[in-house]
């Protein structure tokens, strides 16, 4: 063991700066350990950045200058010495200079344009220089607004080593929500993709005076004054590097270096403060769990990177690993992610819930155009991938005759033309995923594991695996990520709450909401209602907040019993449970429609699988319009059907649903049902069919 091992063992100051007592808590706090001050690292000067951890005792901060001590385990994982954003990224490009790490989206000329790790570090590098030039200020934002690509990277990285917030603004977001965060951030530079973000910036800019330059990453900006990325470049390449060298000796690991605005579903969003160790830390639990090999791995990136699960994985998990990022381009969610993905050959895919019920629809479409032999041989395959992994989840990996022969006559294919035949994980995250659409990939032999996290949780705090996985639940907490119930009543239900070095230092400037999300004692209050079973997996059953508390006091979560409803009626898209302060349950739901490809907005006509399924009960309606207006009879009696039948599994009267109405629409974000992460917005759609929701009470 060397000396610094056993003085960080003792108690003592090792040579980063912090300390570990024999409570296992990690400070750099020279107060709490004062009659140490013999042992204080020259980090305590505040100038041995940006891989220092200075001062603090912290558990929580909402300052913009705040700090947080850290805690280290004694082994494993959580044992990891810390390192900052910049650090990794250097380390990284030292020892992997010539590997690709980026490649680029298709140019006009369909040519992609590839970064090696040490290009990359130094594109970082420039553009932080041009960030200071252009007078970004220590704890102010850069933010951006794009579609992910390799400068959203570089301009996150750069604002990160010129002592400023990365933040990212959904591209979604209206320029009075873009005002916001704004403001919150401090801004004083925006990064905008196109002409479109832009015109959105050039509406709010008089209403920002910290704001010291925009700048447009694709194209050739219109408007006056706003530089493009080219002259972004130049003004980094005609700057020493000794001022950004300057400001990188003041940056610690336990400081704020990103922002991450939440989705903002109830009441405006919050700025969830996240530091040097809350991403790396917890990106390096993600690549130790997936078994991410160094210069092996690449990812397609192609969620949006304003959300925490993208830039965990993309950004840090993908440097901490030496892997390559394939950028997908705009038409990704309408289309093209399969040509990026045969391109990429990913051999890890993260997809939202959207995204798998898109490709299960595709896939089933061309399976109905297969003839008889082929469906035959298509079912029977299946049948063999299904059995394999259901015994698989049970601990069974009996790989026998039949499945070997389905996964190379018909898996293999699928696979290869899905782009997916070198990826051996394949993730589902930020949304319940039907177990329905689970076991059909289950089929194909492409088990898809859950991901649980929050942006508060830096990403990613539970992960199903492929040999420990369970339908329905969201996987096992990972290494040196701390998991409870608390308060769980009499089935183990209770608040689930989240700990370790992965946990959010708080919300910027919201002491309050700050304090009621993260506790003295370092654990994260979700809101998420869930229980731990005996194997350590973790069941989600719906949100505090969401709770339904009818008029008898009944205390009803609203997500387990609208599954229940959409388990039986795969013609139905969306349910709302509503029943708050009211005698009984009812419900909204909309059918499965086509959707615009360039707006994302619901349309009136029915998809093509609902159409046929109207068919087959003897209905001739096309559109949802048809579907109300003429109050469909064998529709509706469908959809009454299904809820008598979901009705059965209730664990009590109270739970049963009586009324429900069709909405005229499916939920999207153009409609503003949903927010920019695709929940539900409740209250905005209890609000929008008040009338409809009164209909059934009277």
């Amino acid at each position: 063991m060397s000396t610094d091992e056993v003085l960080l063992l003792n108690g003592h100051r090792g040579s980063n700066g912090y300390v570990q007592d024999t409570n296992n808590k990690v400070s750099g706090s020279a107060g709490r350990f004062s009659s140490m001050s013999d042992h204080l690292s020259p980090s305590e000067t505040g100038l041995n950045g940006p891989n220092q951890v200075m001062p603090s005792d912290a558990v929580w901060t909402s300052e913009p200058t705040g700090r947080v001590r850290i805690e280290l385990d004694r082994d494993g994982i959580g044992a990891r010495i810390p390192i900052s954003v910049p650090g990794i990224l250097e380390k990284t490009a030292k020892e992997h200079p010539d590997h690709p790490a980026l490649v680029s989206r298709p140019g006009v000329d369909g040519e992609r344009v590839t970064y090696t790790y040490k290009e990359y570090y130094t594109e970082v590098r420039t553009v932080a220089r041009a960030f200071l030039k252009l007078g970004l200020e220590r704890y102010h934002s850069v933010c951006i607004i794009g579609f992910n690509s390799p400068e959203w990277f570089i301009a996150d990285l750069a604002a990160i080593h010129a002592g400023g917030f990365a933040a990212g603004i959904y591209t979604t977001n209206s320029p009075e929500a873009c005002l916001y965060c704004a403001e919150r951030s401090r801004a004083q530079i925006i990064i905008v993709e196109d002409s479109k973000q832009l015109e959105k910036i050039m509406e709010i800019k008089s209403k920002l005076p910290l704001l010291k330059a925009i700048i447009q990453y694709d194209g050739i900006p219109s408007q006056k004054g706003v530089l493009s990325w080219r002259e972004l470049l130049q003004i980094g390449r005609s700057e020493s590097d000794d001022k950004l060298d300057a400001v990188l000796k003041t940056i610690a690991i336990n400081e704020c270096c990103t922002l991450v605005f939440t989705s903002g579903t109830v009441g405006n969003p919050k700025a969830v403060m996240l530091s040097h160790d809350n991403l790396i830390h917890d990106a390096g639990v993600i690549v130790s769990t997936v078994g991410l090999t160094p210069r092996q791995d690449t990812i397609v990136s192609f969620l949006p990177l304003s959300h925490v699960a993208a830039q965990v994985v993309d950004i840090f998990g993908s440097m901490v690993a030496a892997g390559t990022i394939y950028f997908a381009d705009k038409n990704a969610l309408k289309g093209s992610l399969v040509e990026t993905l045969t391109q990429a050959r990913p051999t890890v895919f993260l997809g939202v819930p959207r995204v798998w019920e898109k490709i299960h629809e595709k896939m089933m479409a061309v399976a109905r155009s297969n003839g008889a032999i082929k469906t035959w041989i298509a079912n029977w395959a299946k049948s063999q991938g299904l059995a394999y992994n259901m015994r698989k989840m049970d601990g069974v990996d009996y790989q026998n005759w039949g499945y070997l022969l389905a996964r190379w006559l018909i898996f293999s294919k699928v696979k290869a033309t899905l782009g997916l035949d070198r990826c051996h994980m394949f993730v589902t995250a930020a949304a319940p995923l039907s177990t329905d659409i689970k076991k059909y990939f289950m089929s194909l032999d492409m088990p898809l594991m859950d991901v649980f996290g929050m942006s508060e949780a830096s990403g990613a705090q539970t992960l199903s695996r492929n040999d420990l996985y369970r339908l329905g639940s969201v996987g096992t907490s990972m290494d040196s990520l701390r998991l409870k119930i608390h308060n769980p009543d009499s089935t183990g239900e209770g608040e689930v709450c989240m700990g370790g070095r992965h946990i959010f230092m708080g919300y910027l400037d919201e002491p309050d909401k700050t304090r009621e999300a993260k506790d003295e004692d370092g654990w994260l209050h979700s809101g998420d209602l869930g229980r731990i079973d005996e194997d350590g997996f973790l069941w989600m059953t719906g949100r505090i907040k969401e709770l339904i508390i009818t008029a008898g006091g009944e205390n009803i979560p609203p997500v387990h019993i609208e599954h229940l409803i959409l388990a039986e009626l795969p013609a139905l898209n969306n349910a709302l449970l509503v029943g708050d302060t009211r005698k009984y349950l009812t419900v909204l739901v909309t059918l499965q429609t086509d959707v615009d490809n360039e707006t994302g907005a619901p349309l009136d006509t029915l998809t093509k699988a609902t159409q046929k399924w109207a068919r087959s009960i003897g209905s001739k309606a096309q559109t949802v319009t048809e579907v109300i207006q003429n109050k469909d009879p064998v529709i509706y009696n469908e959809i009454e059907e299904a809820i008598k039948r979901a009705n059965k599994k209730a664990t009590s009267n109270a739970q049963k649903v009586q009324k429900f109405r069709i909405l005229p629409h499916d939920f999207s974000v153009p409609t503003g049902e949903l927010g920019p992460t695709l929940k539900v917005k409740r209250n905005v759609v209890l609000k929008m069919y008040a009338d409809l929701i009164e209909e059934m009470y009277k």
